[in-house]
Protein backbone atom coordinates (compact mmCIF):
# COMPACT_ATOMS: atom_id res chain seq x y z
CA UNK A 1 0.00 0.00 0.00
CA UNK A 2 1.26 3.65 -0.80
CA UNK A 3 0.85 6.77 0.36
CA UNK A 4 -1.72 7.85 -2.63
CA UNK A 5 -3.92 4.67 -1.59
CA UNK A 6 -4.43 6.55 1.72
CA UNK A 7 -5.46 10.06 0.19
CA UNK A 8 -7.85 8.12 -2.26
CA UNK A 9 -9.67 6.61 0.87
CA UNK A 10 -9.99 9.18 2.45
CA UNK A 11 -12.23 11.11 -0.67
CA UNK A 12 -13.64 8.31 -0.57
CA UNK A 13 -14.99 8.41 2.47
CA UNK A 14 -16.50 11.82 2.10
CA UNK A 15 -18.87 10.37 -1.16
CA UNK A 16 -22.01 8.70 0.16
CA UNK A 17 -21.54 5.83 -2.28
CA UNK A 18 -21.12 1.96 -1.72
CA UNK A 19 -17.70 1.31 -2.09
CA UNK A 20 -15.93 -1.92 -3.02
CA UNK A 21 -12.17 -2.36 -2.01
CA UNK A 22 -10.17 -4.43 -4.23
CA UNK A 23 -6.69 -5.94 -4.35
CA UNK A 24 -6.10 -6.39 -7.79
CA UNK A 25 -2.73 -8.61 -8.59
CA UNK A 26 -3.38 -12.00 -6.09
CA UNK A 27 -2.50 -14.04 -8.73
CA UNK A 28 -2.06 -16.65 -6.33
CA UNK A 29 -2.76 -17.84 -2.05
CA UNK A 30 0.25 -15.87 -0.92
CA UNK A 31 -0.43 -12.90 -2.83
CA UNK A 32 -3.91 -12.78 -1.74
CA UNK A 33 -3.17 -13.41 2.10
CA UNK A 34 -1.39 -9.91 1.52
CA UNK A 35 -4.76 -8.08 0.88
CA UNK A 36 -5.48 -8.21 4.13
CA UNK A 37 -3.12 -4.89 4.97
CA UNK A 38 -6.12 -3.33 2.90
CA UNK A 39 -7.99 -3.35 5.89
CA UNK A 40 -6.41 -0.09 7.18
CA UNK A 41 -8.01 2.42 4.67
CA UNK A 42 -10.96 1.52 6.75
CA UNK A 43 -13.04 0.65 3.26
CA UNK A 44 -14.49 -2.68 4.47
CA UNK A 45 -12.84 -5.94 3.75
CA UNK A 46 -11.03 -6.07 0.56
CA UNK A 47 -11.35 -8.00 -2.20
CA UNK A 48 -8.31 -9.81 -3.57
CA UNK A 49 -9.22 -10.58 -7.50
CA UNK A 50 -6.55 -11.38 -10.35
CA UNK A 51 -7.83 -9.45 -13.00
CA UNK A 52 -5.60 -11.00 -15.29
CA UNK A 53 -6.29 -14.44 -14.51
CA UNK A 54 -9.95 -13.93 -13.96
CA UNK A 55 -8.99 -15.01 -10.50
CA UNK A 56 -11.76 -13.67 -7.99
CA UNK A 57 -13.77 -12.03 -10.36
CA UNK A 58 -17.15 -13.76 -10.46
CA UNK A 59 -17.10 -13.01 -6.55
CA UNK A 60 -16.52 -8.98 -7.38
CA UNK A 61 -19.14 -9.16 -9.70
CA UNK A 62 -21.76 -10.71 -6.78
CA UNK A 63 -20.55 -7.90 -4.32
CA UNK A 64 -21.10 -5.13 -6.95
CA UNK A 65 -24.66 -6.35 -7.83
CA UNK A 66 -25.35 -6.60 -4.48
CA UNK A 67 -25.00 -3.17 -3.99
CA UNK A 68 -27.06 -2.29 -6.87
CA UNK A 69 -30.39 -0.39 -6.01
CA UNK A 70 -33.55 -2.62 -6.82
CA UNK A 71 -34.98 -2.47 -10.28
CA UNK A 72 -38.00 0.20 -10.46
CA UNK A 73 -40.42 -1.82 -11.68
CA UNK A 74 -41.32 -1.63 -15.22
CA UNK A 75 -44.84 -0.62 -16.26
CA UNK A 76 -46.52 -2.51 -19.35
CA UNK A 77 -46.73 0.21 -22.17
CA UNK A 78 -50.82 0.93 -22.50
CA UNK A 79 -51.70 -1.46 -25.65
CA UNK A 80 -52.86 0.69 -28.76
CA UNK A 81 -55.88 -0.40 -31.17
CA UNK A 82 -55.33 0.50 -34.24
CA UNK A 83 -58.18 0.46 -36.58
CA UNK A 84 -58.57 1.26 -40.33
CA UNK A 85 -61.29 3.00 -41.88
CA UNK A 86 -61.34 1.65 -45.62
CA UNK A 87 -63.69 1.81 -48.48
CA UNK A 88 -64.25 2.81 -51.77
CA UNK A 89 -64.41 6.04 -52.63
CA UNK A 90 -66.85 8.85 -51.92
CA UNK A 91 -69.11 6.41 -49.38
CA UNK A 92 -67.88 8.98 -46.27
CA UNK A 93 -64.75 7.20 -44.94
CA UNK A 94 -63.38 10.47 -43.83
CA UNK A 95 -66.75 12.07 -42.72
CA UNK A 96 -67.01 9.21 -40.46
CA UNK A 97 -63.38 9.70 -39.08
CA UNK A 98 -64.64 13.50 -38.36
CA UNK A 99 -67.54 12.33 -36.99
CA UNK A 100 -65.79 9.73 -34.67
CA UNK A 101 -63.02 12.22 -33.87
CA UNK A 102 -66.17 15.30 -33.30
CA UNK A 103 -63.79 17.85 -35.83
CA UNK A 104 -62.47 18.42 -39.41
CA UNK A 105 -59.46 15.93 -39.00
CA UNK A 106 -59.88 15.42 -42.91
CA UNK A 107 -60.63 17.22 -46.07
CA UNK A 108 -63.91 15.85 -47.66
CA UNK A 109 -65.85 17.06 -50.33
CA UNK A 110 -67.92 15.22 -53.58
CA UNK A 111 -64.87 14.30 -55.53
CA UNK A 112 -64.44 10.41 -54.79
CA UNK A 113 -61.16 10.23 -53.12
CA UNK A 114 -60.27 13.42 -51.53
CA UNK A 115 -58.24 11.78 -48.93
CA UNK A 116 -54.90 10.78 -51.33
CA UNK A 117 -53.33 8.88 -48.16
CA UNK A 118 -53.60 7.17 -44.61
CA UNK A 119 -54.32 9.81 -42.09
CA UNK A 120 -53.04 8.38 -38.66
CA UNK A 121 -54.72 9.64 -35.67
CA UNK A 122 -54.21 8.92 -32.17
CA UNK A 123 -56.84 9.10 -29.48
CA UNK A 124 -58.40 8.19 -26.35
CA UNK A 125 -61.88 5.84 -26.15
CA UNK A 126 -62.81 5.40 -22.62
CA UNK A 127 -59.14 4.50 -21.38
CA UNK A 128 -58.17 2.40 -24.57
CA UNK A 129 -56.32 4.05 -26.95
CA UNK A 130 -57.23 4.40 -30.32
CA UNK A 131 -55.23 4.69 -33.82
CA UNK A 132 -57.97 5.60 -36.66
CA UNK A 133 -55.87 5.48 -40.45
CA UNK A 134 -58.32 7.06 -42.24
CA UNK A 135 -57.61 6.41 -46.11
CA UNK A 136 -57.87 6.97 -49.73
CA UNK A 137 -60.94 5.10 -51.49
CA UNK A 138 -60.02 1.81 -53.00
CA UNK A 139 -60.67 1.23 -56.73
CA UNK A 140 -60.58 -2.00 -58.86
CA UNK A 141 -57.14 -2.47 -60.55
CA UNK A 142 -58.16 -1.99 -64.04
CA UNK A 143 -59.28 1.61 -62.56
CA UNK A 144 -56.36 2.78 -61.27
CA UNK A 145 -54.70 5.94 -62.61
CA UNK A 146 -51.31 6.36 -62.18
CA UNK A 147 -48.88 8.56 -59.72
CA UNK A 148 -50.61 9.54 -56.67
CA UNK A 149 -54.11 7.57 -57.31
CA UNK A 150 -52.22 4.13 -57.67
CA UNK A 151 -49.73 5.14 -54.66
CA UNK A 152 -52.89 6.16 -52.69
CA UNK A 153 -54.49 2.65 -53.13
CA UNK A 154 -51.06 1.14 -52.22
CA UNK A 155 -51.16 3.04 -48.73
CA UNK A 156 -54.69 1.92 -48.02
CA UNK A 157 -53.72 -1.97 -48.66
CA UNK A 158 -50.68 -1.03 -46.26
CA UNK A 159 -53.20 0.23 -43.74
CA UNK A 160 -55.45 -2.75 -43.19
CA UNK A 161 -51.61 -4.83 -42.46
CA UNK A 162 -51.12 -2.37 -39.93
CA UNK A 163 -54.33 -2.36 -38.76
CA UNK A 164 -56.14 -4.99 -35.46
CA UNK A 165 -59.62 -4.14 -37.14
CA UNK A 166 -60.73 -2.69 -40.19
CA UNK A 167 -64.20 -0.55 -40.67
CA UNK A 168 -65.15 -1.48 -43.69
CA UNK A 169 -67.75 1.53 -45.07
CA UNK A 170 -70.46 0.86 -47.48
CA UNK A 171 -72.70 3.34 -49.41
CA UNK A 172 -76.65 2.52 -48.15
CA UNK A 173 -77.69 3.87 -51.28
CA UNK A 174 -75.89 1.07 -53.19
CA UNK A 175 -75.34 -1.55 -50.83
CA UNK A 176 -72.71 -4.18 -51.62
CA UNK A 177 -70.98 -4.05 -54.81
CA UNK A 178 -68.58 -6.40 -56.00
CA UNK A 179 -65.82 -4.08 -55.32
CA UNK A 180 -66.89 -3.94 -51.56
CA UNK A 181 -66.43 -7.66 -51.71
CA UNK A 182 -63.16 -7.42 -53.16
CA UNK A 183 -61.87 -5.26 -50.36
CA UNK A 184 -63.77 -7.57 -47.78
CA UNK A 185 -61.83 -9.81 -49.40
CA UNK A 186 -58.05 -8.45 -48.74
CA UNK A 187 -59.22 -7.64 -45.09
CA UNK A 188 -59.89 -11.20 -44.88
CA UNK A 189 -56.56 -12.67 -46.48
CA UNK A 190 -54.71 -10.45 -43.77
CA UNK A 191 -56.35 -12.02 -41.30
CA UNK A 192 -57.60 -8.93 -40.05
CA UNK A 193 -60.65 -7.85 -37.86
CA UNK A 194 -63.38 -6.29 -39.86
CA UNK A 195 -66.78 -4.60 -38.96
CA UNK A 196 -69.13 -3.38 -41.96
CA UNK A 197 -70.13 0.30 -41.81
CA UNK A 198 -73.12 0.77 -43.72
CA UNK A 199 -72.78 5.00 -44.23
CA UNK A 200 -75.50 7.04 -45.65
CA UNK A 201 -78.62 5.08 -43.91
CA UNK A 202 -81.13 7.99 -43.88
CA UNK A 203 -80.65 8.24 -47.40
CA UNK A 204 -81.80 4.11 -48.01
CA UNK A 205 -84.44 2.49 -49.40
CA UNK A 206 -84.38 -0.85 -47.59
CA UNK A 207 -86.81 -1.38 -45.61
CA UNK A 208 -85.41 -2.22 -42.76
CA UNK A 209 -81.97 -2.91 -41.12
CA UNK A 210 -83.01 -6.52 -41.18
CA UNK A 211 -83.49 -6.85 -44.59
CA UNK A 212 -80.27 -5.19 -45.26
CA UNK A 213 -78.20 -7.53 -42.91
CA UNK A 214 -79.96 -10.99 -44.44
CA UNK A 215 -78.76 -9.29 -48.06
CA UNK A 216 -75.14 -8.88 -47.40
CA UNK A 217 -74.83 -12.19 -45.16
CA UNK A 218 -76.38 -13.92 -49.04
CA UNK A 219 -73.08 -11.93 -50.09
CA UNK A 220 -70.67 -12.21 -48.28
CA UNK A 221 -70.60 -16.37 -47.28
CA UNK A 222 -67.59 -16.14 -46.90
CA UNK A 223 -67.57 -14.12 -43.75
CA UNK A 224 -71.13 -15.49 -41.92
CA UNK A 225 -69.43 -13.87 -38.62
CA UNK A 226 -69.40 -10.22 -39.85
CA UNK A 227 -70.60 -7.25 -37.67
CA UNK A 228 -73.17 -4.45 -39.63
CA UNK A 229 -74.11 -1.33 -38.12
CA UNK A 230 -75.77 1.34 -39.89
CA UNK A 231 -75.08 4.85 -40.01
CA UNK A 232 -74.73 8.48 -41.21
CA UNK A 233 -72.30 10.01 -40.67
CA UNK A 234 -73.07 13.30 -41.97
CA UNK A 235 -76.11 13.34 -39.50
CA UNK A 236 -73.90 11.71 -36.70
CA UNK A 237 -76.85 9.39 -36.49
CA UNK A 238 -75.13 6.08 -34.94
CA UNK A 239 -71.73 7.04 -34.67
CA UNK A 240 -71.91 6.52 -31.38
CA UNK A 241 -71.95 2.98 -31.77
CA UNK A 242 -69.17 2.21 -34.18
CA UNK A 243 -66.43 2.55 -31.04
CA UNK A 244 -68.16 0.85 -28.40
CA UNK A 245 -68.70 -2.29 -31.17
CA UNK A 246 -64.50 -2.20 -32.21
CA UNK A 247 -63.50 -1.69 -28.24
Amino acid sequence: MIPSDLEIADRLRQVSKPIVLVANKADNDQLETGAAEFYELGLGEPLAISAYHGRGTPELLDRVISLLPAPLPIEAEPEIMKVAIVGRPNVGKSMLLNALLGGERAITDDIPGTTRDAIDTLFDFDGQGVLLIDTAGIRRRGRLGVGVERYSVIRALRAIDRADIALLVLDATELLTAQDMHIAGYVQQAFKGIVLIVNKWDLAEAESTTECSKYISSQLKFMPYVSVLYISAKLKQGVDKVMPHVC
